[in-house]
């Protein structure tokens, strides 16, 4: 009988680097497919920093922990080896929650269809998760208008990258927050940012101040850290903050106090967060919105590969070092 290899989550992080004791790698049968069903190859799988908060035990988040002992949560995109479901034929290109495993059985629930001219990494980096959280944030909180400006941190990561990349296109001024110089340097000589503060240097008031001499309009927040409180203290009037992610604080015991709330007051700011589970519905009109500037070139990207199933084990830990460089992906 052939197999394949799954990895299962088997213990909760514990404020370490995630690493193999937190999982569990499995052999299992290749399952026999029944009507209804379609067996997908994956070749291709995402690692977002979502997951981190998916390992953890909190019942009271946006979506449900991953259960101990199970396949660990991811997207992916492979090919349909086996059918016997009448809208996905052998040979189909698809992309779904599939998991951390070689081999999935679906009855093509949440399971979209790709085309095959599409290469699988701007698939999983611009058109996947990064490209709809970018899309949605942007326009549904940012509410953006030209000339404005709009600075968002994780600059150089999957989503960041994006969302200054629309903002730019629709003529606003934009400062990305992003880890070395030469992340920096990306943003802004290959995106066409207008300037970039390194969050690991001296002075960010001092930077963001010189920056942003109109003030801030938008703030798209991807990590949390010292830059957010500096931020926050430089939004205009009326300003709107879309609250994406926090990484810097996902492993923290204690996260630092939140900004005085009096300015929320005073400025009339808008501060929401959000996650992408309560929009996933709205996937093909944010789509049609992103796709014409992907298609006009106004969008670009990079995407960082690692090799095999076992080093997604180890490579969530590129997001607290900022190490990845781009979309971070596992070629299967």
């Amino acid at each position: 009988m052939s197999t394949y290899t799954a990895i299962q989550l088997i213990a909760r992080p514990h404020g370490g680097p995630i690493g193999p004791d937190l999982f569990k790698v499995v052999e299992q049968p290749i399952p026999d497919v029944a009507d209804g069903e379609f067996l997908v190859k994956q070749t291709h799988m995402s690692l977002d920093p979502a997951m981190l908060g998916w390992m953890s035990p909190a019942t009271d988040s946006y979506i449900p922990p991953v259960e101990l002992g199970t396949t660990m949560r991811s997207s992916g995109i492979g090919e349909v080896v086996a059918s016997k479901h009448s809208d996905f034929a052998v040979g189909d290109k698809v992309m779904g929650m599939f998991g951390w495993t070689e081999y999935a059985l679906s009855k093509g629930q949440g399971i979209n269809k790709l085309d095959s001219q599409i290469d699988p990494e701007m698939a999983l980096s611009v058109f996947a998760l990064p490209g709809l959280t970018a899309t949605q944030g942007l326009y549904a909180i940012g509410q953006h208008k030209e000339g404005e400006t709009l600075v968002v941190s994780g600059a150089a990561g999957s989503v960041g990258s994006i969302v200054g990349q629309l903002a730019k296109a629709d003529g606003l001024r934009v400062v990305g927050v992003a880890g070395g110089t030469e992340k920096c340097d990306w943003i802004v000589n290959e995106l066409g940012f207008d300037a970039a503060i390194d969050y690991k240097s001296d002075n960010l008031a001092e930077q963001l101040a010189e920056l942003t001499p109109n003030g801030i309009d938008i703030y798209f927040e991807n990590t949390g850290g010292p830059i957010q409180s500096l931020v926050f203290e430089r939004m205009n009037a009326h300003g709107r903050i879309a609250v994406c992610g926090q990484i810097a604080d996902y492993t923290t015991a204690t996260p630092p106090p939140g900004p005085n709330w009096m300015n929320i007051i005073k400025k009339r700011l808008l501060i929401q967060g959000f996650t992408m589970p309560d929009h996933l519905h709205n996937a093909p009109k944010l789509l049609e919105k992103l796709t014409p500037y992907v298609m006009q070139g106004k969008i670009k990207y990079r995407a960082h590969t690692l090799e095999g199933l076992a080093s997604a084990m180890t490579g969530l830990n590129l997001f607290f070092t900022g190490g990845n460089k781009g979309k971070l992906i596992v070629k299967l």
